[in-house]
């Protein structure tokens, strides 16, 4: 049984903690090169994207999760995490340039703008409940992306080889859909 981490230095890693443990999966916790070695899958949670990014330079994380990124580990960014993950992040070069889309952060406006609404979601028969909180807006994805869901036109789920991006916090419902969809990636 593969062992799948999850980001843990902000942000809501305890419930996709929870997600995963719901799915009967192991999990880990990773805040650094080593715990990162140990696992065959990431999660990087939602939080605030520039505080994950100074945090992945000081704790020694940035280049070997670059790397496994590269070499194909599976890996699910919510939020902040497809923030990271993205080619592009407000028209300058995103920071792991996993995924070909571009997007803006904090698009739909402050904390007080927060919204949820009911995601039609590529091959689930029921629509998914997505939360969004100071949610960043995928402006453009690449011919290569695979668009999941939409919410007002806009991709708000997409996937490109191992690197799966929710705009919206899918740890923060009950219904674990789209964590058993990222574990459909490992192999």
């Amino acid at each position: 049984m593969p062992k799948v981490g999850v980001l843990a230095m902000q942000g809501a890693f305890i419930e996709h903690i929870k997600m995963l443990k719901k799915c009967g999966v192991k999990t880990m916790e990773v805040r650094l090169p080593k715990e990162l070695a140990k696992v065959q899958a990431l999660i990087l949670p939602g939080g605030e994207s520039t505080s994950n990014r100074k945090l992945l330079e000081e704790s020694g994380l940035f280049k070997p999760l670059a790397e496994r990124i590269k070499q194909g580990m599976p890996i699910f960014g919510t939020c902040a995490g497809a923030i990271l993950l993205a080619k592009t992040v407000d028209s300058k070069p995103g920071l792991f340039q996993a995924i070909d889309i571009s997007v803006k952060k904090n698009a739909y406006g402050r904390q007080i703008d927060s919204f949820e609404a009911e995601l039609k979601v590529k091959g689930f028969p029921k629509p998914f409940h997505g939360v969004f909180i100071r949610a960043p807006i995928i402006e453009q994805a690449g011919k290569n992306v695979d668009v999941l869901s939409e919410f007002e036109g806009r991709a708000v789920l997409a996937k490109q080889n191992n690197v799966l991006v929710a705009t919206f916090h899918p740890e923060l419902t009950d219904d674990a859909r789209i964590h058993r969809l990222f574990l459909e990636m490992i192999k």
